[in-house]
């Protein structure tokens, strides 16, 4: 907050500095540690919504005393304990019997002696049950069927990968109040109906599976292209959405879906280390060295596309995260540009909106169809999506609409749509990216 004292001014601007830059870690901690938190804290209380709450009182107290004190050691540990303290609390007041009490503060004592990451495998040991995932139990519990599949999501998005509303409502191509709102109403209905917080069994599995799946798929992709902030990728959040995948796949295994997703999860995160540049500026697609690519992530993503396919499939025809999956590898096979099969690629984005129709998806195509068939019929394409609801506030309409122009020698009107597109962007690395072709086009 903006200091507007007279007496202070021009004497704390280094410890401004110093605690703007504490701040920014523990956002950064944040985002790495508060789905962990939550799940803790959930599996205490029985109930999300607390649960996010007293994570969120525990982050406050982060934020007042670590500029002061420092930040500690081991930051995921303390915001652990702080918010168990508060769900222990919690338990105390609502006078729950006292074994249950008993129970929970022997356990939270027992994490409190403990340090080491070896004694906190331990913990996970002693608390978790055969599932052995808090995680993986909160998604399932957010992706409840009382819930509407657009609440459920919205919900564990927020809960799980602490993303803001306006990084789901981009997601979603949605309005933020109305985020704002279905997470609001979820928490409220997941609390009315006390809810358990438990992996379901059997065919109830099956019914949650769909969201689980969309809400994995969607964290990935904010972890792939972060909606805002300074940094291109949030790596961590794209490991987490990996893990679980997989955690997914060995509850069931015999789900073309999941293990499709994991494929396009294994096959995109191949490429990390060429999505950016040493100065950490995006490099996109077509300009990647695929010689950075991890093709050991590759050989798995290629291996999981196969099992996706040899199983059979609940409509008969493939799923659309193994539709993504069959795309993504069709780069992962080719050495390089020249050699993708945009052709076959142009065909599976056509059997995507066929199973998925939406403006995205059509915009992805139009991609392809620019290079299996040149610009023109692409840009032809993309103008038909200029009127779609949904995409007027999506950056990437307008980015693409410029590179389609830009490669028909159009510059100017290039010009103007890449610096539509940087207008609309809120990731600050793909702004500049976007602010450099933009000038690249006064220089034609």
């Amino acid at each position: 907050m903006q200091n507007t004292t007279n007496t202070s001014a021009g004497t704390d601007t280094g410890r401004l500095g110093t605690t703007d830059n504490v701040r920014r870690t523990i956002e950064a901690i944040w985002h790495i540690e508060a789905a962990k938190v939550i799940g803790r804290a959930a599996r205490l209380v029985r109930q999300v919504g607390l649960a996010e709450e007293f994570a969120q009182d525990a982050l406050l107290s982060a934020l007042e005393t670590w500029p002061r004190d420092g930040i500690p050691d081991n930051p995921g540990a303390w915001l652990m304990r702080a918010t168990e303290r508060r769900a222990l609390d919690h338990l105390r007041h609502s006078r729950l019997t006292a074994n249950k009490a008993d129970e929970i503060g022997a356990a939270i004592d027992f994490q409190h002696e403990v340090a080491s990451d070896t004694h906190a495998e331990i913990i996970d040991a002693r608390l978790d049950d055969t599932i052995g995932d808090d995680l993986l139990r909160l998604i399932f519990t957010a992706c409840h069927p009382i819930l509407s599949p657009d609440a459920r999501s919205a919900l564990t998005l927020r809960v799980m990968g602490g993303l803001t509303t306006d990084e789901i409502a981009r997601a979603y191509l949605r309005p933020e109040p109305t985020i704002a709102q279905r997470i609001v109403r979820a928490k409220r209905t997941l609390a009315a109906a006390k809810v358990s917080f438990e992996v379901p069994r059997g065919e109830e599995l099956g019914r949650r599976l769909a969201s689980v799946l969309e809400v994995i798929y969607l964290m990935f992709n904010e972890g792939y292209t972060a909606t805002a902030g300074n940094d291109w990728m949030r790596p961590a959040l794209c490991e987490e959405a990996l893990r679980l995948g997989r955690v997914v796949a060995g509850l069931m295994p015999d789900e073309s879906e999941v293990w499709g997703l994991v494929a396009l999860m294994e096959l995109q995160a191949s490429r990390f280390a060429a999505r950016i540049s040493p100065q950490g500026e995006p490099v996109l697609l077509l300009d990647q060295n695929r010689k950075r690519w991890d093709h050991l992530l590759v050989r798995r993503g290629l291996d999981a596309l196969s099992r996706a396919e040899s199983l059979p499939r609940r409509e008969g025809y493939l799923g659309p995260y193994a539709l993504q999956a069959s795309i993504a590898a069709c780069h992962s096979r080719a050495a390089s540009v020249e050699q993708t099969d945009w052709v076959q690629i142009v065909a599976l984005y056509d059997a995507l909106d066929t199973v998925v129709p939406s403006p995205v998806v059509r915009l992805n195509r139009a991609v392809a169809v620019s290079m299996a068939y040149g610009p023109a019929p692409a840009l032809a394409a993309v103008d038909a999506l200029m009127r779609e609801p949904a995409l007027q506030s999506y950056h990437l309409l307008p980015s693409v609409r410029g590179e389609l122009l830009f490669r028909l020698q159009r510059a100017d009107e290039a010009r103007e749509e890449f610096e539509r597109a940087a207008a609309l962007a809120a990731n600050t690395r793909e702004k500049a990216l976007l602010l450099a072709r933009a000038a690249r086009c006064n220089a034609v």
